[in-house]
C-alpha cells in the first residue's frame, strides 16, 4: 500500500467514524469499535488520523457492520415483497462510505470500468467507479438514437417477459476489468446479462457487487457464473 492509499483508507475509516457518532455518544462509538473515546473524539474532529492498521480494522470490521445495519434501517419491504430503497441510492453520502468498505471486505480486483444497469444502480455504479478511479458504464432497456454499434444481451425470464439491455460497444475495451455492480439482486437475472455483456467485450471480470440481495438466489446464480469475488452488503431473507 503506497502513502496515498494508505490516507485514503484513514480518511474513509474518519468518514465512517463520524457517520457512527451522529446516532451515538463517544462512550458507546468507543464500546461499538473497542477504541478509547479520546482517540475517537480526536479523529472525528479531525484533530489526527487513526494509524493505518487501525482504519483498516475500522472500514473493514465495524464499518460494514455499520453500514449494513444502517441500510437494513433505511430499506422498505411491502406486502408483495417489493423493495424500497429510495433511502438509500438517492443518499451519495451514504454510498461513497460503502464503497470503500465493498472493496475491502471482499476483495475486488481495481477495476477498470465498472458496469451497472440503469437507473437505480447508477449512484451505486458512481461511488464505485469514483474510489476505484474507474470509468462508469451503464447498460440501458433501449438503444441511444446517436450511438452505432452496441453489445446487446437478451433473456427470456420466467415470467415469458423478454429482457434485454444494450451498451455502447466503445464502453468496454478487450482486456479490461469489469466489475458488475447494482443496488439490488433478487434473482440474478440482470446482473447475468450484465456478465454476458462484458464477456462479450472480451473483458475479465472483477466480481460483483449488489447494496442488498435478497435471499441467495442472485448471489449464488452469480458465483456460478464467475470465479471472481460475489457479495452483498445486507442480505434480506
Amino acid at each position: 500500500m503506497n502513502r496515498a492509499e494508505k490516507a485514503a483508507l484513514q480518511l474513509q475509516a474518519v468518514s465512517v467514524l463520524r457517520m457512527l457518532k451522529e446516532t451515538r455518544t463517544y462512550d458507546e462509538l468507543a464500546e461499538l469499535t473497542g477504541l478509547p473515546a479520546g482517540d475517537l473524539n480526536r479523529y472525528v474532529n479531525g484533530h489526527v488520523l487513526p494509524g493505518v492498521e487501525r482504519a483498516r480494522e475500522v472500514v473493514e470490521g465495524v464499518g460494514r457492520d455499520a453500514l449494513a445495519d444502517e441500510l437494513e434501517a433505511r430499506v422498505r419491504f411491502d406486502d408483495e415483497g417489493y423493495v424500497d430503497n429510495s433511502g438509500v441510492v438517492f443518499d451519495q453520502s451514504f454510498l461513497d462510505l460503502v464503497a470503500p468498505v465493498a472493496a475491502n471486505t471482499l476483495g475486488f480486483e481495481r477495476p477498470d470500468v465498472v458496469l451497472t444497469a440503469a437507473t437505480d444502480g447508477i449512484t451505486l455504479g458512481a461511488a464505485m467507479a469514483s474510489y476505484f478511479g474507474a470509468r462508469l458504464a451503464y447498460a440501458k432497456k433501449s438503444k441511444e438514437t446517436a450511438v452505432e454499434d452496441f453489445i446487446e444481451s437478451r433473456q427470456r425470464l420466467a415470467s415469458g417477459i423478454e429482457l434485454t439491455y444494450y451498451l455502447p460497444a466503445s464502453a468496454i475495451d478487450a482486456g479490461e476489468r469489469v466489475l458488475v455492480v447494482d443496488d439490488l439482486i433478487r434473482s440474478g437475472e440482470t446482473q447475468e446479462l450484465l456478465l454476458d455483456i462484458a464477456l462479450q467485450a472480451d473483458a475479465n471480470i472483477a466480481g460483483v457487487f449488489a447494496l442488498i440481495a435478497v435471499g441467495d438466489k442472485g448471489t449464488t446464480r452469480a458465483k456460478e457464473l464467475t470465479d471472481a469475488p460475489v457479495g452483498a452488503l445486507s442480505v434480506f431473507e
